[in-house]
């Protein structure tokens, strides 16, 4: 079963590499890779995503995600973001471990990369791993229990 925000993630990433002109063809992209959507699941998903329908040249419209869509944690949800998916939080110094459930790791990292913490000089995501490089003046440790503090799991 795939989970909404890895659908999402999908919905995304076909509407930014590819020229998506409808609901039908996006439900039938994500039926090719095995997802079956109803159309009142794509509205929602478009909506929640922040998609709009633009008019192209030559009169054409397809669905784009404006930079001002809402993107996980820009609405100042990070800490809905890490509730949801967060599942552990560990320290490799430098780096923060953080764990999420398979195929929610880039939505995850969105949101903390939206929240835009001064201790993060970068993240890097997997499917259900995200690595935080810490700057070198803040403690790892602090930070990994500010995350799970944040995702209201125990330090």
């Amino acid at each position: 079963m795939t989970s909404k925000a890895q659908r999402h993630n999908k919905i995304v990433n076909m509407i930014q590499s590819e020229h998506v002109s409808s609901q039908t063809q996006i439900s039938k992209m994500l039926e090719s890779e095995g997802i079956i959507s109803t159309q009142a699941t794509i509205s929602r998903d478009l909506e929640e995503i922040g998609a709009v329908k633009v008019k192209l040249p030559g009169g054409e419209s397809a669905y784009a995600i404006p930079e001002t869509a809402k993107r996980p944690g820009a609405d100042g949800t990070l800490a809905k973001t890490l509730r949801q998916y967060v599942l552990s939080v560990d320290v490799a110094a430098p780096l923060v471990i953080v764990r999420t459930p398979i195929g929610c790791a880039d939505v995850t990292c969105a949101a903390i990369d939206t929240g835009r913490m001064s201790e993060i000089v970068g993240t890097i995501a997997g499917q259900d791993t995200i690595f935080i490089a810490i700057e070198t003046e803040s403690d790892p440790h602090e930070f990994a229990k500010k995350i799970a503090d944040m995702s209201d799991i125990p330090s």
